[in-house]
């Protein structure tokens, strides 16, 4: 039997009355309780989620700028201000995602990446390949001893105000998409919940009393259901689920991550050009009753599609979906998805479903 990875968290998760699961070799809380109240309280409030099983990597030396450049789909030449974020995949050159993750511009000699948890070593291995045949110069150091807390929500960033001294200060005038030293500490307003808050990289020795000082200030904890459940809301891709090696960006929603324009090249570029979308993303409302899940079969007068995240929407009190389906389907077609035996109608929608609290269909 393998042992699960624990975040330094896993303690007060447990004294927390979470319910622990097996996440991608990790054991993680699922809920602390009722999964729609945690995601309500996110959209309405704020809450804390523990995302210390995601990676943290520094790429450092001279040349990282133009190693980014050619490593990732987007271009890193978008980051001229130290802090500012980017959001790109990394791709075979079949066009294929490796991973999807965020880059951060601190200075032209170190950018930090967070990548996903079950692609962590995947990940770093084809970095590490990478460096050793273009920018031999270049260190990846994966940051071990860092742990990561995410608090979402519309109170979130006055709430670490109140539970971390000096961090106003410091990141009260942060735009979205942007990060912040502080210490040994790293404040970044990003998020996965399509809500304001703030990710914090923390000494993993200190995480456990910055999670304490939060809740004490009455941030709620919430668990990977009712994250998923808000990054699908806000229509934002899950590795492995909505994307993975066998697809390529442009046929996942992820175009708008892509620099196709300039004229660097880049890992999977070729590939990109040389095959058009035939599929694309799309968001699916549930128009009778029932519940959207992954892997179910959508019918549409263009041929068959499948969804690839699906659930109930807490926010909209009805079952939604992401789903890749044929190019030629548009915005308000109407199409069947299977689910069971029976053929249910769902109309296709622009997304994200909500945002800011509220639903945006």
């Amino acid at each position: 039997m393998t042992t699960l990875k624990q975040t330094p968290l896993n303690a007060a998760h447990r004294a927390m009355g979470a319910k622990m699961v097996d996440f991608g070799g990790w054991d993680m809380p699922v809920n602390y309780g009722s999964q729609i109240e945690e995601h309500h309280q996110v959209r309405r409030d704020c809450g804390m989620f523990d995302v210390s099983h995601m990676r943290v990597v520094d790429i450092k030396g001279d040349g990282v700028r133009a190693f980014l450049r050619y490593l990732l789909a987007n271009n890193a030449d978008k980051l001229t201000t130290p802090g500012k974020a980017l959001y790109s995949t990394m791709l075979l050159p079949d066009g294929g995602v490796i991973d999807d993750l965020i880059i951060y511009f601190m200075n032209e000699a170190w950018f930090r990446v967070v990548v996903n948890a079950g692609t962590a070593d995947k990940d770093i291995a084809w970095m590490k390949e990478q460096v050793a045949s273009h920018a031999p110069n270049l260190a990846i150091t994966p940051r071990m001893e860092l742990a990561m807390i995410a608090v979402q929500g519309p109170n979130a960033r006055a709430k670490v105000w109140e539970a971390l001294p000096g961090s106003q200060e410091l990141s009260e005038n942060l735009v979205p998409f942007s990060a912040v030293e502080m210490g040994e500490m790293f404040i970044a307003r990003t998020g996965y919940t399509g809500e304001d808050g703030f990710e914090i990289m923390i000494p993993a020795k200190a995480a456990p009393f910055f999670w304490a000082a939060l809740a004490e200030k009455g941030v709620k904890p919430i668990g990977l259901g009712a994250r998923d459940t808000l990054r699908l809301e806000a229509g934002m891709n899950l590795y492995g689920q909505d994307m993975d090696e066998l697809v390529n960006p442009l046929e996942s929603g992820l175009a708008w991550t892509v620099d196709l324009k300039s004229a660097r090249d880049f890992i999977g570029k070729a590939a990109l050009l040389a095959h058009p979308p035939a599929r694309k993303l799309v968001g699916l409302l549930l128009t009778d009753k029932g519940v959207l899940r992954g892997h179910q079969k959508v019918h549409t007068a263009h041929g068959e599609g499948e969804i690839t995240s699906g659930s109930f929407s807490p926010t909209l009190e009805k079952s939604i979906a992401l789903a890749r389906v044929p190019a030629e389907v548009a915005i308000g077609d109407v199409v069947q998805v299977s689910v069971r035996d029976k053929m249910l109608n769902a109309q296709v929608v622009k997304y994200p479903f909500a945002r800011n609290g509220k639903a945006v269909l």
